[in-house]
């Protein structure tokens, strides 16, 4: 039986990019978008193990050196771009939280955006364990991470249940033992709950 859920962040609890937010990044980026999405996906994954620091992740995106007034433009458009919550998804935590469930999270994330979610959303206090790839030095689908959590759960991989949007991390928690949810809807996600 699983006693414990482990969230993803982005598209689980948090929207995904919004086009919006897309365009305003590529604005900020000031490059044709192809070749700014191109580099920013290429880096994203040592931004987000905490390999790479913010500025060095944007000089290497942008491909030439940036000042802090740009680095900050960009770093608050990535930020405002990933900032949409899922407010359904936000009560089924509390929910369980509230219920006794044991909840953690696990996400790909770099520093300044996993710190701008600390400072404005308070149901993060819900997990008993926040597993920021950028602070864990893993990022999904690396099983690793997903070691890294059980872990610091201090359970059996067997006993925990774990949730994403992206079918590679669900397969790649399930290679170490964990359940896996293939997340589509919280409908869905409540019925497997449910079980």
């Amino acid at each position: 039986m699983t006693t414990t859920v482990l969230f993803d962040l982005f598209g689980v609890l948090a929207r995904l990019q919004s086009e919006q937010g897309k365009d305003r990044l590529v604005r900020a980026a000031d490059m044709p978008a192809p070749e700014f999405w191109d580099a920013y996906w290429e880096y994203r994954p040592r931004y987000d193990s905490g390999k790479l620091t913010g500025q060095a992740y944007w000089q290497h995106v942008i491909g030439s050196r940036l000042d802090q007034s740009r680095t900050a433009a960009l770093v608050q458009a990535d930020i405002a771009s990933w900032s949409a919550v899922d407010d359904s998804m936000v009560a089924l935590v509390a929910e369980l939280a509230d219920a006794g469930r044991r909840i953690a999270l696990l996400s790909n994330v770099p520093e300044e955006l996993a710190a701008h979610y600390e400072a404005h959303h308070s149901w993060l206090g819900y997990f008993e364990v926040r597993a920021f790839s950028c602070r864990i030095g893993h990022i999904k689908p690396d099983p690793d991470a997903f070691l890294w959590c059980r872990d610091a759960l201090g359970q059996d991989a067997g006993s925990i249940l774990f949730v994403d949007d992206r079918r590679d991390n669900v397969q790649a928690a399930e290679t170490i033992g964990m359940h896996g949810h293939l997340f589509t809807t919280p409908a869905g996600l409540r019925s497997r709950l449910a079980r």
